[in-house]
């Protein structure tokens, strides 16, 4: 199979990896990658996620941290320290329709390994940086969605994100630290498509943030439109800020939408009250979020479809 054969059947078999990225720590990453994901998954999608990140928070929030399960990081870096010779570990069934490349401290050894095969390599051979395409080729065609989870700071492991990925959604939160990560990142994916030209921007969304601060949210799209030279793709649902469970969400290791379940299944704080319970209560603003969540996942899947017809529309146009 000729190099450029080989370019379009990666292409094809990677269509729906989506990179979550933003330079910045604490801009809702990991939470918007395991519930979008959980989402979809509740929805009869099948889901695998990619964990970049060595703090491998994907873990805590879907509650598999130091079990069986949990290889902080071994198998993604031998996958590609062996260059797709020994075959991606998934763990399977994390949840129904959900599976789980781990990240973790393990992963620390990657950063180095690809400044020296980025030292080492030739000008004219393959970069680098699609090693993670070319270990998430073979078994992408076993699900509908692939999301990865992109570690702040660190763009070595983003631009093996970005290597890999069809699409990009930048998370952010309307302050300052938020728009210039969501800046780097802009610069980042300008770079990324020198390497991956398919690489397109689905969208940003902003997190963490009032669902009526419209003032707030005008500001955030200019910065975006000044960021990606004019181009603002931002989505409508907004995640919001709700402390309570993102707390509960991270130490039960549940996603939004199964604290929902269990938040109206708990007793009236009264009844509990009266019968001497004296365990932690669950937010009532579960539902809220896991309502955000819902939107986002049915938003994202409304955009990558009109996104993909779009670009078939083009495809068929050129060949006729």
């Amino acid at each position: 199979m000729g190099k450029h054969a080989g370019e379009i059947d990666r292409q094809a078999a990677l269509a729906r990896v989506i990179a979550i990225t933003n330079d910045k720590g604490g801009v809702g990453k990991t939470s918007i990658v395991a519930n979008l994901g959980g989402q979809l998954a509740a929805a009869g999608y099948r889901v695998l996620l990619v964990d970049l990140n060595r703090q491998a928070n994907l873990a805590d929030d879907l509650g598999i941290r130091r079990t069986e399960v949990d290889d902080q990081g071994e198998g993604l870096l031998s996958s590609i320290v062996l260059e797709g010779r020994q075959p991606l570990a998934v763990a399977v069934e994390v949840r129904p329709d959900l599976d789980l490349v781990c990240g973790g401290t393990r992963l620390e050894a990657l950063t180095p390994l690809m400044v020296s095969k980025t030292m080492g390599a030739g000008a004219s051979g393959e970069s680098p940086f699609l090693a993670l395409a070319d270990v998430l080729s073979p078994i992408a065609e076993h699900y509908d969605v692939i999301l990865i989870d992109c570690p702040p700071e660190n763009y070595v492991l983003t631009d093996l994100a970005l290597g890999a990925a069809r699409w990009v959604i930048m998370p952010t939160k309307t302050d300052i630290g938020g728009l210039v990560g969501m800046t780097l990142v802009a610069e980042r994916f300008t770079k990324a498509r020198t390497i991956n030209p398919n690489l397109g921007l689905l969208g940003a969304v902003l997190f963490a943030t009032g669902t009526k601060a419209t003032a707030i949210h005008t500001e955030a799209r200019s910065a975006i439109e000044a960021a990606f030279g004019g181009h603002s793709p931002l989505f409508t649902t907004v995640v919001r800020h709700a402390e309570r469970t993102a707390q509960d969400a991270r130490r039960l290791g549940k996603l939004a939408h199964e604290l929902e379940v269990e938040a109206a299944q708990q007793p009236a704080w009264w009844e509990s009250l009266r019968k001497g319970g004296g365990a932690r209560r669950l937010s009532s603003t579960a539902a809220s979020v896991a309502a955000d969540y819902r939107n986002l996942a049915f938003e994202v899947l409304n955009v990558l479809r009109s996104m993909e017809e779009a670009a078939l529309a083009v495809t068929v146009g050129s060949v006729g």
